[in-house]
């Protein structure tokens, strides 16, 4: 009880001499110091809205816009044209000031209003240019006028360093689609999946929607697009993830690996202990918004920051009907979970920051606590992980009060969850692949009672130094996960490093409280807590780096990389089942004020074509243009999917209002029923300039990957890694018979290899010359 002791910052006790009054001088200065710590952030918080809230100026340009008017009034000059006399008139404290007051005060009045004036007109001009995309539909080395012009005032406008969220009053609003546009695209992408007489069959559909009912749905959601930020965003969270009540392990939550070839040290609590304070750096650059605002890479163009808002301290608590992501504004310790315990770490200390040697300090305190969990402890996370009703209704039963609450709420209001893992992972040992594949369905379900999959991110600590993280995917897309990531493996190896014998720098503080176990009252004859061990089980995943080649090839054939995997990925499909489907890979709609994703169709009747062309043995001259058609159609998709012109989320917001409505749509109804049997992701390499993989190529991220959409299908994650890399993450269920995630990674490969000896016949000779290369 020590530590309770030091709590505690005044007693006094009465004696019949008077009040004896005892003051612990320790415990006011760590609440002077905390309090100082919070002060700063408020400050700062004010200080920050400021600044973005003038943005594309500066607040120093008011002084500017005082003294240019000053000084022509100084020259017998009225620049106002009457306005600031008619200020002067109008002045309440016109009897208790002097006349040149009176001036002074309608001059500072006249030009607050031509300041503000100013930066609404500028903010309105960044934003009819950002609303701007022709230049993405037009070809390298043949960029229009128009364009050049468009791109000179965008960087003029955006000369000043923005923070975190300067552009986000600026950034365009998501654009409704034509329901005309919409459904002859949704036409055309599924008329290479179906029979002559099933196309016929949803083009009737198609037509008597939008004759009857689409108009009507249409008008409703115009409406709803004039008067919400983002019409699409708040009901995707709500309808797609929040309302679902099928467990978010494996089916929803997806998870980021560590570094493939190094582990930076193989100390648990000191891999922890830099872990942990990089992401803490992280969250520190969010909340002062000194991070750079994303961009679309090798442009000024900037990409909607909304989603980093609920990263740290953040929660999805389960509901009977629907959950709800609760986010706290700031939270001073973690949660951590070690052999069926968990405890409270505290990493904030006196309003300071701990430093990593003193976080590695508490990890172990807590890896050597040898006290056994509590009665039905150890297996309180599988609540998490099994479906959200019997979570809700036990939660509001068992854990609504009382010690269990107060437990709960430490999980739920820290910063993040971290699990110190017992098992050893990482591509090691004699079967470097199978480990890998092991690595991947331990950061996906681990044991389904060790991580918190409620959390926003729980990062994971492995006994061996290696780490990685489960990301609940509700508050945000992987993209914003990824740059966390990136940050934290690139600091945690780079910056903050370790000594000569793998423990982290940084001195210790002795006296520190040990961490606080959190206590718990669970009667197990009540509260039943299910295993979700069969879903994990039916998970089939596989990892493998694609060394043959990388960008770097790709490109010098003049064809987009992305593109170019995804027809790979369309060719090893049809291999592996002797037929197309719908193929669903996220794009992105941050171009967008509180933009998401939107889907690319990836198989369409370009692409459809090059395939059959191939497989049928056709001349390599044909098969080569097909092939070159098919890329630049699915670049088209990936544009157009990218400025609002996409197909499913204009449906899925179109059957949102006819629910609303109480209107049923047979066409809508067949639309959102089709299974995706195969979902693709890329995770993109944001901050490549972190990494230096000339000098240091042994650092190269694995990515992350997700499981199976469909249960018939596949999940396929990839991340393009420097120049010569490709790493893919291949996911399906062991319960279906056609289906094998080692069998369609060997596919991939093969498509792969394929399809650059199309475009490169020599390729093929210089692989046989150096097989050494081939994984």
């Amino acid at each position: 009880m020590a530590e309770a002791h030091q709590a505690v910052a005044f007693q006094f006790t009465i004696t019949p001499e008077g009040i004896d009054l005892h003051l612990s001088y320790q415990a006011l200065s760590q609440i002077y110091l905390s309090g100082l710590r919070s002060w700063k952030k408020r400050i700062s918080r004010i200080k920050n809205r400021i600044i973005k809230g003038v943005y594309p100026a500066s607040p120093s340009s008011w002084l500017f816009v005082v003294i240019a008017i000053l000084a022509t009034m100084y020259m017998q000059s009225d620049p106002s044209m009457g306005l600031i006399a008619k200020i002067r008139e109008h002045l309440p404290l016109s009897l208790s000031l002097s006349a040149q007051g009176q001036t002074v005060l309608s001059v500072l009045l006249f030009s607050t209003l031509l300041w503000l004036s100013l930066i609404l007109a500028l903010r309105f001009c960044l934003k009819l240019l950002l609303s701007y995309h022709r230049w993405m539909f037009e070809l390298h080395g043949r960029i229009s006028t128009k364009t050049k012009v468009w791109a000179t005032l965008v960087r003029l406008l955006s000369s000043r360093k923005p923070l975190l969220y300067s552009y986000q009053t600026s950034l365009p609003h998501l654009p409704v689609p034509s329901i005309k546009d919409t459904l002859e695209r949704y036409l055309e992408s599924v008329k290479p999946l179906l029979d002559v007489d099933g196309f016929q069959r949803m083009t009737r559909l198609a037509a008597e929607f939008e004759k009857s009912l689409g108009n009507r749905l249409q008008k409703y959601l115009k409406l709803k697009a004039l008067w919400a930020t983002n019409y699409v965003s708040d009901w995707w969270e709500e309808y797609v993830y929040l309302r679902s009540r099928s467990p978010i392990m494996v089916n929803s939550n997806y998870y980021g690996m560590d570094f493939l070839y190094v582990t930076p040290t193989s100390t648990q609590a000191a891999r922890a202990g830099n872990t942990i304070t990089a992401l803490f750096l992280y969250r520190r650059k969010v909340n002062r918004e000194e991070l750079n605002p994303s961009r679309i890479p090798g442009t000024v163009i900037p990409l909607c920051a909304a989603q980093c808002e609920r990263m740290f301290n953040t929660t999805r608590t389960p509901g009977e009907e629907t959950d709800v992501l609760q986010h706290w504004q700031d939270s001073e310790f973690v949660a951590v979970y070690h052999r069926g315990r968990y405890f409270r770490l505290w990493v904030y200390r006196a309003g300071r920051l701990l430093s990593p040697r003193e976080i590695q300090y508490q990890i172990q305190r807590i890896l050597d606590d040898p006290s056994p969990p509590s009665p039905g402890e150890d297996k309180l996370g599988a609540l998490t992980a099994g479906n959200r009703t019997p979570w809700a209704q036990m939660r509001k039963q068992f854990f609504s009060s009382g010690v269990n609450k107060r437990s709960l709420d430490c999980i739920e209001k820290a910063a993040f969850f971290v699990t110190l893992d017992d098992q050893e992972e990482g591509m090691m040992g004699e079967n470097p692949s199978v480990n890998l594949d092991r690595y991947a369905k331990s950061l996906l379900h681990g044991k389904c009672y060790d991580r918190w999959f409620d959390k926003s991110f729980s990062v994971v600590v492995y006994k061996n130094g290696k780490n990685g993280l489960n990301a609940e995917h509700s508050w945000a897309d992987a993209p914003i996960v990824a740059h966390l990531w990136e940050f934290t493996l690139a600091t945690d190896a780079f910056h903050l490093g370790y000594t000569a014998d793998g423990n982290c720098k940084g001195e210790i503080e002795h006296s520190l409280p040990p961490p606080q176990r959190l206590s718990w009252d669970i009667p197990l004859k009540e509260c039943h807590i299910f295993s979700c061990s069969a879903l994990a089980d039916d998970v089939d995943c596989h990892v493998f780096p694609f060394r043959e080649f990388g960008k770097g090839r790709i490109k010098k054939m003049k064809l987009s990389p992305d593109s170019f995997v995804q027809l790979a990925l369309q060719l090893a499909y049809y291999r592996d089942r002797g037929t197309f489907c719908l193929t669903y890979e996220a794009s992105m709609t941050r171009l967008f004020r509180e933009g998401r994703t939107e889907t690319v169709r990836s198989s369409s009747n370009e692409s459809c074509a090059f395939v059959l062309a191939l497989e049928a043995g056709e001349v390599i001259e044909h098969c080569h243009k097909l092939l070159r058609k098919a890329a630049e159609k699915h670049q088209n998709l990936y544009r157009l999917a990218m400025t609002g012109s996409g197909i499913d989320r204009h449906l899925f917001c179109l059957y949102v209002v006819s629910k609303y409505l109480g209107v049923e749509s047979p066409f809508l109804k067949e639309v959102l029923s089709e299974p995706w049997r195969l979902s693709t992701s890329q995770t993109p390499v944001q901050q490549m300039e972190l990494f230096d993989l000339v000098n240091h190529p042994e650092f190269i991220s694995l990515g992350g990957g997700f499981g199976p959409v469909a249960d018939d299908g596949y999940g396929v994650s990839y991340i393009i890694m420097g120049e010569e890399m490709i790493n893919f993450h291949v996911s399906c269920k062991h319960s279906c018979t056609e289906t094998d995630s080692h069998k369609f990674g060997s596919q991939i490969s093969q498509a792969m290899m394929d399809l650059m000896t199309l475009l490169n016949p020599d390729f093929k000779e210089a692989t046989k010359a150096n097989p050494d290369k081939q994984s």
